[in-house]
């Protein structure tokens, strides 16, 4: 089929949730991915950070391979081998905690969000203090968690028990905290929020306040999570711990799964029946994960993602200096965004038409998170790319 084709085919029978761009894409090997009309693209914005060792990683096509010939589902009302080995890896990796897996990060938050209403229902306590240009899904809770209008538009009313303050103001969120509170829920980078970094100061304030409060510290994690910022979680920059953390994205290596980690004092509080997912933590979907954990630290990713995002950081900001509509540069390691002061998508789409793929949001924030295995040349090859465009907007073309 031609991409005209697909295209037309798409908009007779699927529902346009999706803004699409006009590329049908069909194949994909670390950086690279091919559409229909066998143009090869390079990718900084690989599924939107889901396939976060590049696209089709031979130790995560080799473990779906082998265990499609196994086992592809078991019913969570009997044990998984692959369940609980990934469970284990996960805590291991993180804190004392126990392991709810889900599909996807919206499904994860979701599992948060009750967790911990159940948690405080018995003292009374059912609030939870959110940020402003959060993103945690879109589910009717998680677009409630979530700190912008323009996700709740038309789905009125939504859940109650939310408080949206300020990102980085801990002043707010002293006002914002009461005898209903149950808990605190943020990103440490706002991802679809602009690339928005929670200072270290604001976040040990916060966990100090909720210990004193004695609530609960959640850390969306589905987008920085598995080594995207350097570390395993980026919790671990910030020298604190969560009481949940959720994960997804990048955990499948291109599978669809959501993870909640919740420490042993509070996740004892979902018994049997409080929550489930039919295909949570499927056979084949952990055997991808646990390849991703397993290829991370057996190829030394998470140090390669500090050198490689120093590397990029260090580009962009030539970058900077070269061409003023360049504002600022933010993120950390391989999650970077440069604030525009011009509009992003005239930028994206040249970027498209060079076979760059990146993205934009908040309609000024270009936004890279390329994979963790990316090397210099690719990265040479992507910012000369955006050198290229951005020449052609300062001339006016």
């Amino acid at each position: 089929m031609s991409t005209k084709k697909v295209i037309a085919q798409d908009a007779k029978y699927i529902i346009p949730t999706y803004k699409r761009n006009p590329l049908v894409l069909v194949k994909g090997k670390g950086t690279r991915i091919w559409d229909i009309e066998g143009q090869e693209f390079l990718d900084f914005f690989p599924g939107w950070g889901v396939s976060g060792l590049g696209h089709c990683h031979p130790n995560v096509v080799k473990a779906i391979k082998e265990q499609a010939e196994i086992l592809l589902h078991v019913p969570n009302n009997y044990n998984n081998i692959l369940q609980a080995k990934l469970a284990k890896l996960l805590v291991n990796s993180s804190f004392k905690s126990k392991v709810f897996f889900a599909n996807s990060g919206a499904e994860a938050n979701e599992a948060a969000i009750k967790l911990a209403k159940k948690w405080g229902s018995n003292k009374g306590k059912y609030e939870i203090v959110c940020m402003l240009d959060s993103f945690h899904g879109r589910t009717l809770a998680a677009i409630t968690a979530t700190g912008q209008h323009k996700y709740k538009k038309g789905f009125k009313p939504l859940v109650p028990g939310f408080k949206h303050i300020p990102f980085n103001d801990i002043s707010a969120l002293k006002e914002a905290i009461n005898r209903k509170t149950c808990a605190v829920m943020l990103e440490l980078i706002q991802g679809e929020g602009g690339i928005n970094v929670a200072t270290e100061e604001f976040i040990k304030a916060v966990r100090k306040l909720c210990n004193k409060q004695k609530i609960l510290l959640i850390i969306d994690e589905v987008q920085t999570g598995i080594g995207r910022t350097g570390k395993m979680f980026a919790y671990q920059h910030y020298g604190i711990e969560p009481d949940i953390m959720t994960l997804a994205k990048a955990l499948g290596g291109g599978m669809p799964i959501g993870a909640m980690i919740a420490k042993d004092r509070i996740s004892s509080v979902l018994g049997p029946a409080t929550h489930a997912s039919t295909f949570g933590g499927s056979p084949i979907v952990c055997a991808a994960s646990i390849a991703v954990l397993e290829t991370i630290k057996k190829e030394k990713l998470l140090i390669n993602s500090n050198k490689m995002g120093a590397y990029l950081y260090d580009k962009l900001v030539c970058l900077k200096e070269k061409y003023p509509v360049i504002k600022k540069i933010k993120g950390k390691n391989l999650m970077l965004g440069l604030e525009l002061s011009i509009k992003g998508e005239p930028i994206f789409q040249e970027c498209v038409k060079k076979r760059l793929l990146i993205n934009c949001t908040q309609g000024n924030i270009l936004r890279l998170l390329p994979p963790l295995n990316i090397t210099k040349g690719e990265i040479d090859k992507g910012v000369d790319i955006l050198d290229d465009v951005f020449t052609k907007i300062k001339k006016g073309r």
